[in-house]
């Protein structure tokens, strides 16, 4: 039976090793364990914040399909994804993605295709708010998010 992965979407900050312990602690099948923070970017100074958007409900499902996707493919022993949502400063902590796995390879295999199909496939908007006060248009994807998604079929 393939583990249940813990998905959340919040505003509020998380804890990365928290969220490790939580995925790892007890469970001495796993042998690797790799983690991925997104951070807002400042943009070479120019950035203030990001405004981040999500389809309620949308998100979390399609958050989870994806989830439980990697754990089947990877064979994955757990997997944790939390994406915020709202405005976030720069250097501030956007999404987390911990996959454990009885080897390094899955566990890192796993997590890299997570984030390649968060980034294109989760309905999450992103704003970007500049230094100067002024809130830009709503940031584009880019067709090299998509390329990447691609390299996993």
């Amino acid at each position: 039976m393939s583990p249940t992965p813990t998905i959340r979407v919040q505003r509020e900050d998380f804890d990365l090793q928290a969220e490790v312990d939580l995925l790892s602690k007890g469970k001495p099948g796993i042998g690797a364990v790799v983690t991925f923070s997104g951070l807002c970017r400042d943009e070479g100074g120019t950035l203030d914040a990001l405004e981040l958007e999500h389809y309620p409900g949308m998100a979390e499902a399609e958050m989870t399909r994806i989830a439980e996707m990697a754990i089947k493919r990877f064979e994955l022993n757990g997997l944790t994804a939390i994406h915020r949502y709202g405005r976030i400063a720069a250097g501030d902590n956007i999404v987390l993605v911990i996959a454990a796995a009885p080897h390094r390879q899955a566990a890192f295999d796993g997590a890299n295709f997570v984030m390649d199909f968060l980034k294109t496939s989760a309905p999450f908007w992103k704003k970007e708010h500049g230094k100067d006060g002024v809130a830009r248009e709503w940031v584009e994807a880019k067709g090299h998010d998509d390329a990447a998604r691609d390299k996993w079929k």
